[in-house]
């Protein structure tokens, strides 16, 4: 019960900083790290899909939709779902992606979208925010289709920066939950995955591209 009320809490912290954020994220400092990892990530899930006819597509933490657009961009007559916990950031996307995405608001720990429906899907600075990421890497993994691939892009900080971080994650006001190292981005998504490739970026970033395995392989 405590661990429920807890990540219920962490949830309506970034709920609430994300729709205040809403209106200045494309252009704000608060938007600034996501941003810098928007190419690469789009070049990651343009390469996982690469050759397939119409693939689906699933944008998780999509926030304004301007990975989401990147994306289109990179993969034309691909078919795109995007879901954000934040009502104002779901809307933001709404109104630059117009038809050319579904968007809802969601949880990333309970996806609403039947097994196995999607290609490839991605979270852009948002795997830190889950309260219980081994929950969301499954229910990521179940949306999957055999062979899908999922694409992380999230902060990164050597260990003792990351030490310090982790030490003051449980105050903040966004709803920050951990920033994870190498090995535990590796063991969270393996626990799914059949093969997770992890690489750093700069000193605070890193881009994980996890794959769920293909049927009879």
């Amino acid at each position: 019960m405590e661990d429920d009320r807890r990540a219920r809490e962490l949830k309506e912290r970034s709920r609430a900083a994300f729709d205040a954020q809403a209106a200045t994220y494309d252009d704000g400092m608060e938007g600034d790290h996501a941003r810098g990892l928007y190419p690469l990530v789009a070049e990651e899930v343009a390469s996982a899909v690469a050759g397939k006819e119409g693939p689906r597509l699933l944008d998780l933490g999509c926030g304004t939709g301007a990975l989401a657009e990147l994306v289109l961009a990179r993969v034309p007559g691909c078919r795109l779902s995007c879901v954000d916990l934040s009502p104002r950031m779901a809307d933001a996307a709404r109104a630059r992606l117009g038809s050319r995405a579904e968007v809802a608001v969601a949880d990333a720990e309970a996806l609403p979208f039947p097994e196995e429906s999607f290609d490839a899907a991605w979270c852009n600075d948002s795997f830190h925010h889950y309260p219980d990421p081994d929950r969301a890497a499954f229910s990521v993994w179940r949306a999957l289709r055999p062979g899908g691939a999922f694409v992380v892009g999230d902060v990164w900080q050597p260990a003792p920066a990351r030490a310090l971080m982790n030490a003051w994650m449980p105050h903040s006001r966004e709803g920050d939950v951990r920033i994870y190292s190498e090995g535990e981005m590796r063991a969270i998504l393996g626990k799914w995955f059949d093969a997770v490739d992890w690489r750093r970026v700069g000193q605070t970033a890193c881009v994980c591209v996890a794959r769920k395995g293909r049927q009879g392989a």
